[in-house]
């Protein structure tokens, strides 16, 4: 049996889907405001001067700061049902199919939100490795809950989680620079492309 790690955002699906998410969750008042606020950061993400990383913290603090825990779990489903199917890539789901054909471990392994990764990769019969928003007595904090599952950190959460030896072979997919730790745990890793199955 083999261990298949598949990115999520630009590599499942054709786009990332942070904005979309914030979008679909944020309430438009919010969001008013927020766009405001959010602009030079964005700029500066646009232009290279501000990290991934960053840009992804000051969205969560202005975004979901306050925020019911549960109202952002029910948008998390939602999403997962309403918005996903339609920006998933044919050749991922195919590759995904048929690791699982082939009896393979398959775990998403994101950066994004649980509160719709979650009931994705429960849908599909997916592992899940991603990031959190922590909460504090019901309501989103506008942080973290630990690390945001990007980079290193991609690579790090996999180890602790599984144990790489176990496995005939390790693959790997990703489409960004922040994936390249998770593609180099992998015997066969594919960034952009897609292999014949």
């Amino acid at each position: 049996m083999n261990l298949a790690l598949f990115d999520f955002d630009g590599t499942i699906t054709d786009r990332e889907m942070l904005p979309a998410f914030v979008r679909f969750a944020v309430p438009p008042s919010r969001l008013r405001l927020w766009s405001w606020l959010l602009a030079p950061w964005v700029i500066g993400y646009r232009l290279g001067w501000v990290s991934g990383v960053s840009i992804r913290r000051k969205i969560a603090w202005f975004g979901f700061r306050g925020m019911s825990a549960a109202d952002c779990r029910a948008a998390g489903e939602r999403f997962a049902r309403e918005a996903l199917p339609a920006v998933l890539r044919p050749q991922a789901m195919a590759r995904i199919a048929w690791h699982r054909a082939r009896g393979d471990t398959v775990v998403v392994v994101s950066g994004a939100y649980d509160v719709y990764l979650q009931p994705w990769c429960r849908e599909h019969g997916l592992g899940l490795i991603c990031s959190s928003l922590e909460t504090v007595d019901g309501r989103l904090t506008g942080r973290y809950a630990g690390a945001q599952c990007v980079g290193a950190e991609k690579a790090r959460r996999v180890r602790e989680q599984y144990v790489l030896s176990d496995f005939g072979a390790v693959h790997a997919y990703g489409d960004t620079p922040e994936d390249a730790e998770l593609l180099a745990l992998a015997d066969e890793s594919w960034f952009r492309v897609w292999p014949e199955t």
